[in-house]
């Protein structure tokens, strides 16, 4: 099963997919510049911390699947960007930029035959490639969701 292309393509679309839910393409859609770092009340994050949250995490997870080499990073620090608003405008832009490029790769790794997906990962601890598909896709899906939340209570959500 492991090797069925179908199976393959289905993963790979399912990282980016928004089927039955906002997808990320959409909720960093037209995010205002003054709004992207304000945190909502109640709210423990801003938009651009969720967002560059997001990116670092991926960039970890996709590191972690395809380098032998790779190096654990510290919690939460290397995960959380530390101030709620960017450090420049064009970081918001580069953000993105680099989730998009990295979810290609990661979708470009879950179509790749040559890599069992039950198979574990050589430098891992009995982790499989399946495994870090699928988180990708679970930590994307909520994070996205808590983006939508925080939008919702900045008042600019499209109803």
């Amino acid at each position: 099963m492991e090797s069925d292309p179908r199976l393959r393509e289905q993963l790979a679309r399912a990282l980016s997919w928004g089927d039955a839910h906002v997808d990320f393409e959409k909720v960093v859609e037209g995010v205002p510049p003054k709004l992207r770092g304000k945190v909502p009340d109640k709210s423990p994050h801003s938009l651009w911390q969720l967002l560059d949250h997001l990116r670092l995490a991926l960039e970890d997870i996709l590191d972690f699947s395809r380098n032998p080499g790779y190096r654990e990073k510290a919690w939460p620090e290397d995960y959380w960007p530390a101030s709620p608003e960017p450090p420049r405008e064009a970081a918001w832009d580069e953000s993105v930029a680099g989730y998009r490029r990295d979810l290609a790769d990661f979708q470009r790794l879950a179509r790749d035959s040559s890599i069992d997906l039950f198979g574990k990962i050589p430098h891992g601890s009995g982790q499989t490639y399946l495994r870090e598909i699928l988180l990708v896709i679970d930590h994307n899906a909520y994070h996205v969701g808590q983006m939508v939340l925080v939008r919702r209570a900045l008042g600019i959500w499209p109803e």
